[in-house]
């Protein structure tokens, strides 16, 4: 061994170290690092900052064989691969829960499950022990996976409210039906009365929330002209706009329940020689990048993305630890740029 890498090894903190200068007993920091339980919140605190200032790195193969635990957490996405990186909103959670478990020394592993060979392959391995819970990401009603996990007992959070096990899977999510009303309460102000929806998928809870809220503000002005279902894509809103404006010429606002269906809605409308807003209003939802780089910038709703994974990531790490599911539902902003 050379001299550098002998003084390397000499100096490689340790568990002492990181109980030294957290101003902490080992056996706390051991706790603090195998997940909280009996650590209060100044010392679990006090012991993330000294291993980032330590530069401490545990060992996950001695800490496994203590602990039983694989120390890493799954995030599942339930959508083909490509709407991960169509999607900004998919990349932002999944950056957003990498960065929280970070701070408690737990990787992250991607798994997509879109089609039932996938489903199959995420469940098997998730059920064989390799990671110790599961952040779910789009999971759609009737999707068997969610099922599945929940029956094997792994701990699992789903993103969105998992429609038909509110009680039985924890969640975060941002009140999507709040965040609807607030908008088209918006496009109301703005004096518009022909309001057109594209909604979400029907299977999910964004398609089911926003169309609510839709639902919630127009009451008897809803009519089945006025309302076409998307899928969350850029295609998909630009099919349904089409759709909308052979069925309702005369509408003259549309509520659209993703920022990337409003981006192809907007196509759509220009190709048709709409101005927007002169002649039509176009509302999003989710406030992602793709809102300030339309034409005109795009008023949307915006959601809570780093509170939802802060959310998710702590009601992942409350249940490993052994308590029940929880839910969280954090508030939208309506943010009104020129598309109005």
């Amino acid at each position: 061994m050379s001299v550098e890498r002998s003084k390397a090894a000499r100096h490689r903190p340790t568990i002492h170290d990181v109980a030294a200068a957290a101003g902490v007993s080992r056996g706390t920091v051991s706790r603090a690092l195998n997940g909280g339980r009996n650590v209060s919140p100044a010392a679990l605190e006090a012991v993330l900052k000294a291993v980032r200032t330590t530069g401490y790195v545990a060992n996950p193969a001695a800490r496994s064989l203590v602990t039983q635990r694989a120390h890493s957490v799954a995030f599942v996405l339930t959508e083909p691969q490509q709407r991960l990186f169509e999607d900004p909103n998919f990349s932002i959670l999944l950056q957003g829960c990498t960065q929280e478990l970070a701070e408690v020394d737990v990787p992250v592993l991607l798994m997509t499950a879109s089609t039932e060979v996938e489903r199959k392959r995420t469940s098997r391995f998730i059920a064989a022990g390799h990671v110790d819970g599961v952040l779910l990401v789009s999971s759609h009603t009737g999707n068997p996976l969610l099922e599945e996990l929940r029956d094997s007992g792994i701990p699992v959070v789903a993103c969105g409210k998992p429609i038909g096990h509110e009680g039985q899977v924890a969640y975060a999510a941002a009140d999507d039906r709040s965040g609807a009303r607030l908008m088209v309460e918006h496009l109301r102000s703005r004096g518009r009365r022909r309001i057109a929806t594209i909604t979400g998928p029907p299977d999910t809870p964004g398609g089911v929330e926003r169309l609510a809220g839709y639902r919630d503000v127009l009451g008897a002005d809803v009519t089945p002209d006025l309302v076409a279902h998307g899928d969350y894509s850029r295609a998909g809103g630009e099919a349904a706009m089409s759709a909308l404006l052979e069925r309702a010429p005369d509408l003259d606002a549309v509520f659209v329940a993703s920022d990337l269906m409003a981006a192809g809605a907007l196509n759509v409308l220009h190709d048709s020689g709409r101005r927007v807003p002169e002649d039509v209003a176009v509302g999003g939802f989710d406030d992602s990048s793709i809102a300030t780089s339309t034409r005109p910038a795009l008023t949307t709703v915006r959601q809570p993305f780093q509170r939802i994974t802060r959310e998710m990531v702590r009601l992942l790490l409350e249940q490993i630890q052994g308590e029940p599911p929880a839910a969280s539902i954090l508030p939208t902003e309506l943010v009104v740029r020129a598309s109005t």
